[in-house]
């Protein structure tokens, strides 16, 4: 089969997105079937994948949902892309935020085979654009052969523009890679001091601030405690926080910042439990899977993407976003009872393993399959 795996975002910029493609593209291959990865492409990005096909013209950066993403808005690609799509003869397109400018909406204009598209984004109020451009939109919507969310809560938002049936494929996780047994620790963290973890940007929706907040109550009450902050955030993004650290005498804020792909997974593993104080726009618990992967107990927000995943109370506990109190509570709780923690990161790996790619991508590709055959019945009995 060959496949077109279509994102609007810049590939290979971290994101969801990108992380949700690559995983397909990576178990599509490994089952022999052909893969390409259309998406915007810087032309200074350097180790692009050969089977990623780069459109490199009109990239820029675009504020959305309390994130920064980098597409191409360049009208200039529409007749590339038409070209591209009649001599590539993809069998399956799909894409990811189909109705994302501009790339997706040529690519689904053009499309004459089968599509599928999956919405990632959850927001908590209106999108103006799509509210305006709902009727130009639908005709494209209407070409999908398929419709999936990656969560109930992506699925309220995209059903309530456009009704329809929509099927729930959540995200997937590579649970090797979190909890194999062979991760070690991070080496100059092994002290046994109770140590929490934040991976993220440090975009105001990650909630960080809050995290921030809520540390001084939990060193209160356990003094010896360690936050680690790791994430694809810059100097000037953390200065805040490093002041607030500062003002508030917390040397026990360690800012790591950005680490390869090959050392999170070790983060995951140095940590007691795992905090994610997001105050909304997640679609999905990507982060909360990797914890719980890695064997460790959650403390994180209770917002649709997150109760997707975790139940309060299993996993580990969910709190009233923006109230850095109720963090500290169930942060210091999780501290002082290990034995409830432990137990919870057990049942935390099993939830997990329902999530491991293969599982998440032979859902996929056996949707694929059965449109395929629907569409070549069709035009027998046509």
């Amino acid at each position: 089969m060959k496949i077109a795996q279509v994102t609007p975002y810049e590939y290979p910029y971290p994101g969801g997105v990108t992380e949700h493609v690559f995983h397909l593209d990576h178990c599509f291959r490994e089952w022999g079937h052909e893969v390409k990865i259309i998406a915007p492409v810087s032309e200074d990005v350097t180790g692009v994948p050969e089977n990623v096909i780069g459109i490199s013209k009109g990239i820029v950066s675009i504020p959305f949902g309390g994130s920064v993403s980098r597409v191409t808005l360049s009208p200039s690609i529409y007749r590339p892309i038409k070209r591209l799509l009649r001599e590539e003869r993809f069998d399956v397109i799909h894409l990811h935020e189909p109705l994302t400018p501009t790339l997706a909406l040529f690519v689904l204009r053009h499309a004459r085979t089968v599509t599928v598209g999956t919405f990632h984004a959850y927001r908590e109020r209106p999108i103006t654009a799509v509210e305006t451009l709902g009727p130009l939109l639908q005709p494209l919507m209407d070409k999908l052969d398929a419709r999936i969310c990656v969560s109930e809560a992506a699925r309220d938002l995209v059903s309530h523009y456009f009704p329809g049936n929509y099927l729930i494929i959540p995200n997937g996780i590579d649970v090797q890679r979190f909890g194999g047994s062979h991760v070690r620790p991070v080496e100059r963290f092994r002290d046994g001091r109770p140590t929490i973890l934040f991976v993220g940007r440090l975009e105001k929706r990650k909630g960080f601030r809050y995290l921030m907040r809520a540390f001084p109550y939990v060193v209160e009450s356990i003094p010896d405690a360690r936050l680690i902050v790791v994430g694809a955030y810059e100097k000037e993004d953390k200065e805040p926080f490093v002041r607030y650290a500062r003002m508030h005498r917390l040397s026990s804020v360690k800012f790591v910042g950005r680490v390869s792909g090959e050392e999170v997974p070790r983060y995951y593993k140095t940590c007691d439990l795992f905090c994610a104080p997001s105050t909304g726009f997640e679609s999905f618990g990507i982060v909360l899977l990797e914890a719980m992967a890695a064997g460790k107990p959650i403390v994180a927000t209770d917002i649709p993407g997150y109760r997707s995943v975790l139940t309060n109370g299993q996993e580990g506990l969910l709190v009233e976003p923006e109230n850095e109190h109720a963090l500290a509570e169930a942060i210091i709780w999780l501290l002082q009872n290990p034995a409830a923690g432990q137990e919870m990161a057990e049942r935390g790996r099993r939830t997990a393993a329902r999530y491991n790619w293969p599982i998440i991508a032979r859902q996929i590709l056996d949707l694929y399959e059965r449109l395929i055959q629907q569409k070549a019945e069709t035009k027998t009995h046509a």
